[in-house]
């Protein structure tokens, strides 16, 4: 049977490296948009060219190799190294420049917050390229596991937990040295002090890491990572690991805005919320947001900022004060805003005293009014809503109207909010699942930060060059005037009349 055959290696041939790389292969949108930036206006360290020494690499070759690397599934810098010897793809797009991993890790590890710049600089030209709509924006979190193992992140317990085990263990060891003192060879008592001294060296680490715990005023400490925590998962499950926050606008599914911080969603709304808006530079826009962001002061701050949030409103199964099941949920208490009050469904009214109470929760403390009713006593289906011997009591934040107006909003846009997994979940299971993105190398918050947005800056130019391909999107790019280029057109433009006179002056003392 006759098989087909290759041609000899010793075959020359001619070619160059612009043969081998298609007109639609996205290098060629690396090579472009990195060309058409200005590294150093978006803080790149850039290196500066020297009279003497060797050379130094011009900073667009490292961005150009993380964003093909992480493209590709590439990540550390060794992997990256050996990608600029031997793919022809990274040939092209370095010129056959090939730095060392050293050099390379070292670029993403200095350039954080420039990383991030240039994530917000490629979602203006998005917006700019009308691929991102600005009204309906889904925001979500994910967790990505950090480099810190669940060995080295303590707490008060846990420290609590290991001084009580060697305490017990030296103990242990005492006793077993007095006992057997003269029976036993001087071989096994030299071996059971070197275990009290070794319980020693362990008891002054667990001290010392106490001692550091209630310095910082955090509930846990990581030894490995200092930013990193032990945060829920899913379920019971816990991880040590980053919160990575993303809003994900809906004509096209693109991230608008991102950060990683190292606590849960509770009171990370705000934040987010205001980042996307400052990235598409608009006036407002609708929020879809899970129950697990749903913050009365965190709604209030969106709502100051004229954006309107669609919180799920969280299941309120329980009595607010002893979380006994209730069949009257609070929801079904109305609040008249002139009277202060609450209607039961039975049609009593709860009064408040107008005291304010305060409370803490996550770190975040507010205000609150209680509302009662005496006639609570002898209702007769008063087991059906509490088992509280005084009656009902519901608690009324200072946030409570803005709580109520998003409760509204959610109820009535249910068709509306049911988009939100369409629009935000998949980019999380692409990145983890697919590129398996699901874990940190970097270590330090400001750090990771960049990684992530490097990641979703990555997730953002794949997706574009799907819509529109790379030949378009170079084309609109070639157009595209940038933020920074578009301030030096308007101070030019502003100081047009000074210039000419100056320009004028400066002629005629020529002449003269």
């Amino acid at each position: 049977m006759q098989h087909i055959t290759g041609i000899s290696r010793h075959q020359m041939r001619f070619s160059s490296l612009e043969d081998a790389i298609s007109t639609d292969n996205q290098v060629r949108f690396i090579d472009a948009f990195v060309g058409h930036i200005d590294l150093s206006k978006l803080g790149f360290a850039v290196k500066t060219l020297k009279t003497e020494g060797r050379p130094s690499f011009n900073s667009q070759v490292f961005l150009k190799i993380y964003l093909y690397g992480y493209l590709n599934g590439f990540r550390s810098g060794r992997d990256l190294e050996k990608e600029c010897s031997r793919n022809i793809e990274m040939q092209w797009l370095l010129e056959n420049i090939r730095p060392n991993y050293h050099s390379i890790t070292d670029f993403r590890k200095n350039n954080p917050l420039a990383l991030k710049n240039t994530f917000k600089l490629f979602v203006s030209f998005l917006k700019d390229s009308d691929l991102i709509g600005g009204e309906t924006i889904a925001i979500d979190g994910t967790k990505s596991r950090a480099h810190n193992s669940k060995k080295a992140n303590f707490n008060q317990k846990k420290i609590d937990k290991h001084l009580e085990y060697i305490e017990s263990k030296t103990q242990e060891y005492l006793t077993a040295l007095d006992e057997n003192d003269v029976k036993e060879s001087a071989t096994k008592i030299q071996h059971i002090q070197q275990k009290i001294e070794r319980l020693k060296g362990n008891k002054l680490r667990y001290e010392l890491l106490e001692e550091k715990l209630k310095a910082s005023g955090e509930p846990q400490i990581s030894t490995t990572d200092s930013d990193a925590r032990a945060l829920l998962v899913q379920g019971q499950v816990v991880e040590i690991s980053f919160n990575i926050q993303a809003a994900v606008d809906s004509k096209h599914n693109l991230v608008v805005a991102t950060h990683t911080i190292n606590r849960n969603d509770r009171s990370a709304l705000s934040a987010i919320a205001l980042e996307a808006k400052e990235n598409l530079a608009i006036e407002t826009y609708t929020a879809l947001v899970d129950k697990g962001y749903h913050n009365g002061k965190q709604i209030e701050i969106c709502q100051q900022a004229n954006i309107t949030t669609i919180v799920a409103q969280p299941e309120q199964g329980k009595s607010n004060e002893n979380g006994t099941t209730a069949a009257y949920l609070v929801s079904q208490f109305q609040y008249d805003k002139t009277t202060d009050s609450y209607t039961c469904p039975k049609g009593e009214v709860l009064k408040t005293t107008g005291s304010w109470h305060k409370k803490s929760k996550d770190r975040d403390s507010y205000n609150f009014k209680k509302y009662r009713t005496p006639k609570c006593k002898g209702c007769s289906v008063k087991h059906l809503c509490t088992s509280r011997a005084g009656g009902r009591e519901i608690d009324r934040s200072q946030y409570g109207d803005a709580v109520e107006a998003n409760n509204k909003r959610y109820h009535a846009n249910a068709q509306l909010y049911r988009k939100r997994q369409e629009i935000n979940e998949h980019i999380f299971g692409t990145i983890k699942r697919q590129w398996g993105y699901n874990h940190t190398n970097l270590t330090g918050l400001e750090k990771v930060n960049g990684e992530h947005s490097l990641i979703m800056l990555v997730y953002n130019i794949k997706r574009s060059i799907n819509i529109l391909g790379v030949p378009d999107l170079i084309t609109k790019l070639k157009k595209w005037n940038s933020p920074y280029k578009a301030k030096v057109l308007l101070w030019l433009k502003t100081n047009y009349l000074r210039l000419k006179l100056a320009f004028v002056s400066y002629k005629t003392k020529l002449a003269a």
